[in-house]
């Protein structure tokens, strides 16, 4: 959400920075309706004094014996037009609110201009992409042969766009998952945390994904929705509270289901486990004073990045354009990992920069020491890693000539000391 005062004060930075992303200049609809809110405010104020003036006049009239009907029949009237007045605020109010509540985030200065991923910008690389002495398979033919990943029987139960992993598979992911966690809790200074995976529309739309995005989403009949990722319950823990300067940063993790609907996404990666409706992600979130938000950003970053460097598996991290970062976001980095068996890079992580974005929505400040009036906190978010593609690159990029897959150095603890994967066990 945008600060309206900000938009009056600076009108034509606000529509260039829409114009970056795309989108047509708005300021001078929401000016306007906010001229209109206020002048109508200010009106039900006026009318409010007024009343209470003749009220005081009514009440030294009775108390001299004097006739004070006219001065009735005044309050009388001036109660209807003060809530005339009230009611048409509120109008306005909700129309600005309405409009707000549809327009992206403005980008950082130093995001790249652009309309699409070939605009994006490369920051860096680490590792050589891996390449065999023999054709490379992808996940999906890898998973299939060695008998323990099923799109059939999982589109038997629940459609298409999702998979039943079985045996060490499944203990493979479990095992990507818990390590993870593990990193960013005890290594990077996260806390754990088990959030709902329903929440109400209030959460969705602190965060940005109501209203604009509903059609994303999996809503119940009860009016819940299915968390698409947890940065939703994450970062709405601040939502409505006012914190002490000294709790900040604060910094939460948590593994979760993430459920989409992938609206418009038909015909793109309808083959294996990139795009599901229900996939695994240990995810980071943090909320930090505005002037920390810059450098949480890169710290969240190689957060991410320090998950693929101990599994040894290679990637590059790119600053997205204007015209493919979220819509919450002022800079976002993505991490993409190397997939022999698609011979590209796929993303598996992307790290955002909210600044005060989504803490307007949700009403999440903090008070600095000794001051009295409260600041709203700034917001990040990121993926640390998604789990389910992890698990696609561990498999691309550890696979042996004979089909089986080599578990990674790093993850022998959470395997119980096994050390290959084989056909069907």
């Amino acid at each position: 959400m945008h600060d309206i005062r900000k938009i009056r004060e600076d009108a034509d930075a606000f529509d260039a920075g829409l114009k970056r992303r795309g989108v047509d200049p708005v300021s001078a609809d929401l000016v306007a309706l906010d001229s209109d809110r206020r002048v109508l405010e200010t009106r039900a104020q006026d009318i409010q004094a007024e009343r209470n003036a003749a009220a005081k006049q009514i009440g030294m009239r009775k108390a001299k014996g004097e006739d004070a009907a006219d001065l009735i029949e005044k309050v009388s009237k001036s109660k209807a037009a003060q809530a005339e007045a009230e009611t048409e605020a509120k109008a306005k109010t909700d129309e600005l609110m309405d409009l707000l509540s549809t327009i992206p985030n403005l980008p950082d200065p130093d995001v790249p201009d652009g309309t699409s991923a070939e605009d994006n910008t490369e920051m860096r690389k680490w590792g050589v992409p891996t390449a065999f002495e023999f054709e490379a398979k992808d996940h999906v033919d890898l998973g299939e042969a060695l008998g323990q990943m099923d799109f059939e029987v999982a589109a038997k139960m629940s459609g298409a766009r999702f998979v039943l992993l079985t045996g060490q598979l499944a203990r493979l992911e479990r095992a990507l998952a818990n390590f993870m966690l593990d990193v960013q809790t005890l290594e990077n200074g996260y806390v754990e945390v088990n959030p709902p995976a329903l929440v109400k529309s209030n959460a969705l739309y602190g965060t940005g994904q109501l209203p604009k995005f509903a059609e994303d989403l999996f809503h119940t009949d009860d009016d819940f929705y299915l968390i698409p990722t947890a940065e939703v319950p994450l970062t709405n823990i601040a939502a409505g509270e006012t914190v002490n300067e000294a709790a900040l940063p604060a910094r939460f993790t948590a593994k979760t289901w993430c459920f989409r609907s992938e609206a418009g996404s038909a015909g793109k990666d309808t083959r294996g486990m990139i795009r599901q409706h229900q996939f695994t992600k240990v995810e980071m979130v943090s909320i930090t004073r505005p002037e920390d938000s810059d450098a949480e950003l890169e710290r969240m970053t190689e957060c991410a990045e320090g998950i693929l460097q101990r599994l040894d598996i290679p990637y590059r991290t790119v600053m997205l354009c204007t015209g493919d970062m979220g819509f919450g976001a002022t800079k976002t980095y993505d991490i993409e990992v190397w997939l022999p068996g698609q011979n590209t890079y796929r993303e598996i992580s992307s790290c955002s920069n909210m600044r005060d974005f989504q803490a307007r929505r949700m009403n999440g400040r903090f008070k600095r020491d000794g001051d009295k009036k409260p600041e709203f906190v700034h917001t990040l978010n990121g993926s640390g890693l998604a789990v389910g593609r992890c698990l696609v690159a561990v498999l691309e990029n550890y696979q042996n000539e004979d089909g089986s897959i080599t578990i990674p150095k790093a993850l022998l603890p959470y395997m119980a000391g096994q050390e290959v994967i084989l056909a069907n066990a």
